[in-house]
């Protein structure tokens, strides 16, 4: 599997800001097939910093409806990656 196929996107929510701004923590969606230490290598090489721990969940797929419509958003992995002190990966540098 290529580094670049195992990192889908960053997670961009309150609880992810917050552990990124605090704790140095960086939560990402990745392959569903990925294990800890493809995504840890995958970080590493990608970024260019240390990886100290990495977490994983399967997160489910939920149900949406749209109209009389009934359908499911898909089941994706995230990544809750912790990176080496001093260090961080900036997603939106000039924004």
């Amino acid at each position: 599997m290529n580094v670049h196929d195992i990192i889908y996107r960053p997670v961009v929510t309150e609880k992810s800001t917050i552990a990124r701004e605090i704790g140095n923590v960086v939560t990402l969606a990745v392959d569903p097939r990925a294990n800890k230490h493809q995504i840890k290598n995958a970080v590493e090489s990608l970024f260019s910093v240390s990886v100290t721990n990495v977490r994983t969940s399967r997160m489910p797929r939920k149900s949406r409806r749209v109209g009389k419509y009934l359908g499911h958003k898909a089941e994706w992995k995230k990544a809750i990656v912790t990176l080496a002190d001093g260090q961080s990966i900036e997603f939106f540098e000039g924004v």
